[in-house]
């Protein structure tokens, strides 16, 4: 049990209070470069908030397949493969460095979140993303230079 857990649970917080990545989305920091970047919230979601999301992940996944949008029967099956995929493409992309950066997928969409060092640079990352097979929308939430609080919900996580 990692120790803000204990923390946590020991200051009185419950379970259901804390932010985990409930439904399993893929996660993962891909650089860090850039010290001082701060770790984005990413999927991590408390025990309400999970609840809050349930049926538009349910309807959203299913409607895919539904819709004929998907040869999956739901939207989130592909998010492995992709986040897999994207680690490939980005292992040898020159606009990966510098940058303090993380991953997450959910229902077909990824999101880029940390630090980079330019817009041209978070403008490449994106296409590279967008460009990665099915892949329905690549969002790239970044902090530009130094100095600026990042765009996206931080982790209290370490």
């Amino acid at each position: 049990m990692n120790t803000l857990l204990i923390a946590l649970l020991l200051a009185g917080a419950s379970a259901d209070d804390l932010p985990l990545n409930r439904f399993n989305d893929p996660f993962e920091a891909l650089s860090s470069d850039i010290a001082g970047c701060p770790e984005p919230l990413g999927p991590r979601t408390t025990a309400a908030e999970a609840r809050a999301q349930a049926h538009h992940r349910a309807e959203r996944g299913t409607s895919c397949w539904l819709q004929g949008e998907c040869s999956e029967p739901n939207a989130y099956r592909y998010d492995a493969g992709i986040a897999a995929a994207l680690r490939g493409v980005l292992s040898g992309a020159a606009a990966l460095h510098p940058s303090s950066l993380w991953l997450t997928v959910q229902g077909r969409v990824v999101y880029l979140e940390g630090c980079v060092e330019s817009a041209a640079q978070a403008a490449a990352l994106q296409a590279l993303a967008r460009g990665v097979p099915n892949v329905q929308q690549a969002v790239a939430i970044m902090r530009i230079g130094p100095g600026a609080r990042p765009p996206y919900r931080m982790s209290d996580v370490r």
